[in-house]
């Protein structure tokens, strides 16, 4: 890529493409393009197709996705899959068809089986099953990391697929039921806190700005404390899912665009097919190499909000998959290594969170 070249960035709003928008333009790069779902919706083939003859991007990030933490996956198990293979195969196919020069594809960890062995290596792919409550959207991201390897392999393209663990940051999805555990739980604490001191003002000003089952900051005071406490908030305790046992990996959001960008600049295909008589596994793990129990998680935040009432878990919710611990040894022998630690980037995000409700 050079400075001026056409890149386009899906999901340019989310969490990781706005932190992919966000590292190109502070490197130079000026000439991005990005449309939102109303401008475009990626799931409509003759919409994506018609984009991509009119504009005609050289570069490609495919960060756009369908995505949620365990509560959504297990239950809207239909749309996972659905959305996130019609969004791929409409992105990746008319990259094709306009000859986009490199695409960069976003997958995640998920991939990886359920009972992998720790830390997971790329190689470690379709080894055994997946975890159940995720797996309609992981076999989705199997299919695009393997689209973008057969064309590759069948029409020479220059497709690299990249698979994150955990992300969190900046224009991160805070809805209780949707969004994943995370920034799920920093809210969960932050309202709970709120709730805890009688700050109602606060509470309100949450709400106002992310309405939470048709509840918002005119509701009423009962209506408003029904409401939380469906999703195990209340002013005495907040209530998180399973038993806090499991272990996960956290990188800050735009540590993983810096990776994005780095691998798009200096990384091809043809640099990770291996000398192997069969062509697998090419797709690169984007992680920090460390991991932390969910209820050291939850303690870490309640520390940096300064919550003081009771964390509840509850044992009868599923954990998921117990360690989900990338090997991050190929990115590394790369070139690249993460920066933020999880306190700090923690901090950063809850003091963007409360600022954007001002």
């Amino acid at each position: 890529m050079n400075k001026g070249s056409k890149i386009y960035i899906a999901g340019h709003n989310g969490l990781v493409g706005s932190a992919i928008r966000k590292n190109l333009q502070e490197k130079g790069y000026t000439n991005l393009i990005g449309r939102s779902h109303g401008e475009l919706d990626l799931l409509d083939g003759a919409a994506v197709k018609a984009f991509f003859e009119k504009e005609k991007p050289e570069y490609v990030f495919l960060a756009a996705a369908y995505v949620g933490g365990i509560v959504a996956n297990n239950t809207y198990r239909a749309d996972f899959i659905h959305k996130n293979l019609q969004i791929q195969n409409n992105v990746i196919y008319e990259s094709f068809r306009n000859n986009v020069k490199k695409l960069l594809f976003l997958g995640s960890t998920c991939i990886y089986p359920k009972e992998s062995p720790q830390p997971m290596k790329e190689d470690y792919l379709l080894s055994s099953p997946l975890e159940y409550t995720n797996e309609p959207y992981a076999i989705a991201k199997i299919a695009g990391l393997k689209m973008c390897e057969s064309f590759n392999i069948q029409y020479g393209t220059n497709y690299i697929a990249v698979m994150p663990t955990n992300l969190y940051g900046l224009n991160d999805n805070f809805h209780l039921e949707n969004s994943h555990v995370l920034p799920a739980m920093m809210r969960k604490m932050h309202l709970g806190k709120c709730l805890h001191e009688g700050d109602w003002e606060s509470v309100r000003k949450d709400l106002r700005r992310r309405p939470l089952d048709n509840i918002n900051d005119i509701s009423t005071t009962d209506d408003i404390v029904n409401a939380l406490s469906k999703h195990g908030i209340f002013s005495t305790h907040i209530e998180l899912w399973g038993t806090g046992q499991p272990m996960r990996e956290f990188l800050w959001s735009e540590d993983m665009a810096d990776a994005c960008v780095f691998i798009m600049e200096n990384v091809d295909f043809d640099d990770l097919k291996q000398d192997r008589k069969e062509i697998r596994n090419c797709h690169i793990n984007i992680g920090t190499g460390k991991e932390i129990s969910i209820k050291n998680l939850a303690e870490t935040i309640r520390k940096i909000i300064g919550y003081k009432g009771e964390i509840r878990f509850d044992a009868s919710k599923p954990d998921g998959t117990m360690r989900k611990l990338t090997d991050v040894s190929k990115l590394t022998s790369l070139g690249w290594q993460y920066n933020v630690e999880i306190g700090e980037g923690i901090d950063r995000m809850y003091n963007w969170y409360i600022a954007d409700q001002e």
